[in-house]
């Protein structure tokens, strides 16, 4: 940047040269003049000097409010997504935790069925029969007459029970004791609310014991039979798998996209929705 000073040198040194080389000397009064047009230009450049530092200084401030502004966005922003990062993450939890709770609760529920069934066969069945004293015998009568022990027969365990008893023995490994127990329940109570987990266990028991073809049809059981059941969904999703399994792409494929028209809200859906785009 150029400063008065040098401006006013830059412009004497000439006409001082000028001046000793041509012999002229200046009158008082061109001095003078020459004096006040030099300090017009000092003031002038002093002038433009200040308006241009002004004009510097007010971009330099806009720049750091533009700059502070900025910084202050990007914080603000950091920290909405770390607030929007950890509320999903508590939703996520509390879904895990509401769901762990209703599996609990159902279970729960379960258990509790099937100890009333339990209590209620209990109430149900007739007292034993108390030991009669025989009558006595009258010299040359006939013998006593026989006690009379008829009575109804103890009710069988109800489907509850029947269905606990063979989960419990699904889950500690016996898969055919399992087995037994499900079908039994399935044929004296084919049309109890516990039929559709009895067939969807029976098929999971042919699974555990590596009877693809027996476990694929119990699944496909409990989608005929039981449309309406929450365990249709996962049934024919598992019914899915096995197909893809078996190289049967087509037919797979068909059983995918049933599980999400038919089925669109259930969990299995968006698990079908994966496997159809990996079947692409």
């Amino acid at each position: 940047m150029t400063t008065p000073g040098t401006l006013v040198q830059r412009v004497m040194t000439p006409v001082l040269a000028l001046m000793a080389a041509t012999g002229c000397f200046a009158t008082r009064q061109d001095v003078q003049i020459l004096q006040n047009d030099l300090t017009t230009m000092h003031a002038q450049a002093q002038r433009d000097d200040s308006a241009r530092r002004e004009q510097i200084d007010r971009v330099i401030a806009q720049l750091q409010m533009a700059n502070d502004s900025l910084h202050g966005l990007s914080l603000r922003t950091t920290k909405s997504l770390g607030d929007v990062r950890g509320d999903l993450f508590a939703m996520g939890q509390q879904l895990i935790q509401i769901q762990e709770l209703t599996g609990q609760s159902q279970a729960r529920l379960q258990e509790l069925r099937a100890k009333l069934e339990q209590r209620g066969a209990a109430l149900t069945a007739p007292p034993p029969a108390a030991a009669v004293a025989p009558a006595p015998v009258a010299a040359g009568g006939p013998g006593a007459a026989p006690a009379d022990t008829s009575h109804a027969a103890p009710a069988g365990p109800g489907p509850n029970q029947l269905y606990e008893l063979a989960l419990d023995q699904l889950r500690r490994g016996s898969t055919a004791t399992a087995r037994s127990g499900f079908q039994d329940l399935l044929q004296k109570y084919p049309n109890a609310d516990i039929a559709p987990d009895a067939q969807f266990y029976l098929a999971a028991a042919y699974e555990d014991e590596g009877n693809k073809a027996a476990a694929d049809s119990g699944y496909q059981l409990v989608v005929a039979r039981y449309p309406a059941s929450p365990r249709a969904a996962t049934a024919l999703y598992k019914h899915g798998i096995m197909l893809q399994a078996g190289d049967k792409t087509a037919a797979a494929k068909t059983a995918f996209d049933d599980v999400v028209r038919l089925y669109p809200q259930s969990d299995e859906a968006v698990l079908a929705k994966d496997r159809l785009r990996e079947l692409k």
